[in-house]
């Protein structure tokens, strides 16, 4: 099967050669995937207006010999509540860094997709973005088996946590506590 598409969320972008981007998406069926967009940096391309960081989308692909490449896409949420705001989108875009830095590519989990689609709907309505924030946490780390719940009572330290299993400091920590 060389055409197939993808249910997914853009967690990450950047640019390649001339006119073209590379997108992260984290998508239900197949985990997080890098897709190649040619062209969409053209100002006639009618595709870039859908792969921006954040928007939940349907993905038609073509898989050649490397990495997936975008053919067609349909925007089906692109959360403008959450991207009109400057805190809540710091806060969605530190959930974006977490699933990309957690996650292996081509793995599918479909809970971790539910989960980051509830959160990002969250952050666009919640007043206490940091409780949102830290559920968020907990349950990623919980889902992808690097945390337990054996003791609800104890106050973890998610981000200490994710620094020690990423084995580096996050790029959202400081823009966090700014945000707070």
């Amino acid at each position: 099967m060389r055409s197939f598409k993808a249910e997914g969320i853009v967690i990450k972008r950047s640019n390649y050669s001339e006119a073209d981007r590379i997108v992260t998406i984290f998508t239900k069926q197949n985990g997080k995937i890098k897709v190649k967009a040619a062209g969409v940096r053209r100002i006639a391309s009618k595709r870039s207006p859908h792969i921006e960081p954040l928007n939940y989308c349907i993905f038609g692909l073509y898989q050649g010999k490397g990495m997936p490449v975008l053919t067609e896409v349909e925007s089906r949420e692109s959360f403008p509540l959450l991207k009109k705001d400057l805190h809540r989108i710091g806060f969605a875009y530190h959930v974006c860094e977490l699933i990309d830095g957690l996650c292996a590519e081509n793995q599918e989990n479909p809970e971790v997709f539910m989960l980051l689609g509830r959160t990002l709907r969250k952050l666009s309505k919640e007043e206490n973005l940091q409780t949102v924030i830290y559920e968020f946490e907990l349950e990623l780390l919980r889902l992808l088996g690097f945390h337990t719940q054996s003791d609800s009572t104890k106050k973890v330290d998610t981000q200490s946590l994710i620094e020690s299993i990423l084995e580096r400091s996050l790029k959202t920590k400081q823009m966090l506590h700014q945000l707070s």
